[in-house]
């Protein structure tokens, strides 16, 4: 996409001060960009982001018709670059590759319908998703072909693949933030659950104290006390 160096407007709005729909939606978007933050936490050509202005025509900033989306990632970028907004033509024209909508009974038709066509059309999005986080059965998927959407079937657990990111998107159930439910997160080839930073932690302490109390069993079976060790 080429945009016409005079026709770009500068002092972009970052900012329109509208909360998140729900805690759920908060809590569904971090969990998006953490996980996948932490699972290419050594590439730095890749910028995700969330609930963050995506400017991608001088037209758009005039109307002020689209703000952006809920959670997206652009490809072969800078990722060390931080950014409080997503300017197409300060990106060498680079628009997201992927992105998801947290749909909520305000905003569910515009995102299957309106933006649908926004990001098929005009940000040529690769692969885009919906999901209702308080509905975890409302979980749709389309991908770009021949430069129009075609919708994804789900595998066997009811997942959608993410071609870009080279990763499934599914349901989990389970505690994030002392909140209980039905989230949805990233899995890899092999249907491991991508996790956050914490998340790995927690795992390989729980695994260590796993094994150490192991060894300790053992070595009460040969009559070794191993607090002696």
């Amino acid at each position: 996409m080429s945009l016409a160096i005079e026709s770009l407007p500068t002092n972009l709005i970052t900012d329109d001060g509208e909360p998140m729909e729900s805690n759920n939606h908060r809590i569904s978007m971090n969990l998006l960009i953490q996980s996948l933050k932490y699972h290419w936490r050594d590439k730095e050509d890749f910028f995700v982001g969330g609930n963050m202005f995506v400017y991608y025509s001088a037209n758009q900033v005039k109307n002020q018709d689209f703000k952006g989306p809920d959670f997206f990632v652009v490809l072969d970028v800078d990722g060390t670059r931080n950014r409080d907004a997503w300017v197409a033509w300060e990106e060498d024209s680079h628009l997201p590759d992927v992105v998801i909508e947290l749909m909520s009974p305000s905003t569910a038709e515009v995102d299957v319908t309106t933006k649908k066509d926004i990001y098929e059309r005009n940000l040529k999005t690769q692969d885009y998703f919906v999901f209702d986080p308080n509905n975890a059965n409302d979980l749709r998927g389309w991908t770009l072909i021949n430069r129009r959407y075609q919708s994804l079937s789900p595998n066997d657990q009811g997942r959608l693949y993410c071609q870009s990111l080279g990763l499934w998107l599914g349901i989990w159930q389970g505690k994030v933030e002392n909140s209980q439910g039905n989230w949805l997160r990233f899995f890899d080839a092999d249907g491991n659950l991508v996790l956050m930073r914490d998340e790995s932690e927690t795992q390989r302490a729980d695994l260590e104290r796993s094994q150490k109390e192991k060894l300790a069993a053992k070595l009460r079976e040969l009559g070794i006390n191993p607090d002696e060790i």
